[in-house]
């Protein structure tokens, strides 16, 4: 099997037996979209990190090159977006419950690994040079604001809004959001916001520089397009700069997987009331996941 048949496999054909991580190609701006579509509730469920651990290592493994209808095409974007409402509610609080009630850190270790491994590839562009870009749409909550600032580019739909609510059951959000706050913002804002456990919408993201580009709902994809656009006029400068910020903002892998170690032993000092409000989130996520479905309309094949 020559190079291209190996990656239009490893692509193409693995990529449409995953089941909550929707992988589209756009050869023309050489652009991967990775919409994010977990179930029962929008969430980083195990299954979805897996997923975007597979795509991450076929992604790598072939150089930044994907297949899409048998012709490769070298990925230069990869954006971050959802299939949901929601852009995501983050931490998959049903499993962080069982793990404490079974006292089972070694599981819960292994899910914040898969976290930062995902956060870290897209902060580091995915360790192949590529821009990559988050798209917000609707609320991105605890892990889901981690995910969308641990894009180079931020783009946010103005109804849009995102924060940490982990405070509210006595716990702070330990898959890189301090990490990827200061990269923006002060120490005291970023530990503000942490604390506060509110909700900022996305003009204020805006004005303190955690969202990059503030659109009009509905006008996220055109605006991604029109970035992407842009900037492919001036790609050489871009890629540069994009290198340069690399050396200078970096973030330290062995720094995060000691910052789960303290978020894991928060986890098993919280309390009965601080799981049973965990339960009522989680509650909460369901209804709303269930009258999504109850509303939704079939999915359109375009990008």
């Amino acid at each position: 099997m020559n190079a291209a048949n190996t990656i239009r496999y490893s692509s193409e054909v693995l990529f449409k037996n995953f089941e909550q991580l929707e992988v589209k190609i756009d050869p023309e701006l050489k652009a991967v979209w990775l919409y994010l579509n977990s179930h029962p509730r929008a969430c980083f469920t195990l299954t979805l990190l897996k997923e975007l651990e597979t795509f991450q290592y076929i992604l790598k493994n072939n150089d930044g090159r994907l297949s899409h209808n048998g012709e490769v095409v070298d990925i230069e974007y990869s954006i971050f977006t959802s299939r949901h409402p929601v852009f995501s509610f983050g931490g998959d609080l049903e499993l962080f419950i069982k793990c404490i009630e079974n006292n089972d850190p070694e599981s819960l270790r292994e899910y914040a690994r898969l976290c930062i491994d995902g956060m870290y590839a897209n902060y580091t562009g995915r360790d192949l040079g590529i821009t990559t870009i988050s798209l917000v749409n609707g609320n991105a909550l605890g892990g889901g604001f981690e995910c969308a600032l641990s894009g180079h580019v931020v783009i946010a739909e103005r109804s849009s809004e995102m924060g940490f609510p982990e405070v509210l059951f006595n716990l702070f959000p330990g898959m890189g959001a301090f990490n990827l706050l200061t990269k923006r913002v002060s120490t005291n804002v970023a530990e503000k916001m942490m604390i506060s456990g509110r909700l900022y919408d996305a003009e204020e993201l805006h004005d303190i520089g955690l969202v990059d580009y503030l659109v009009e709902d509905g006008g996220g994809r055109l605006a991604v397009n029109s970035f992407i656009s842009v900037n492919q006029k001036r790609r050489s400068t871009m890629k540069a700069l994009r290198r340069v910020h690399q050396i200078t903002s970096q973030i330290d892998y062995q720094q995060l997987l000691d910052i789960v170690d303290i978020w894991i032993e928060s986890a098993f000092k919280i309390n009965k009331k601080d799981l049973r409000t965990m339960s009522r989130l989680v509650r909460s996520q369901q209804k709303l996941a269930e009258k999504e479905n109850h509303t939704s309309i079939p999915q359109a094949t375009a990008l």
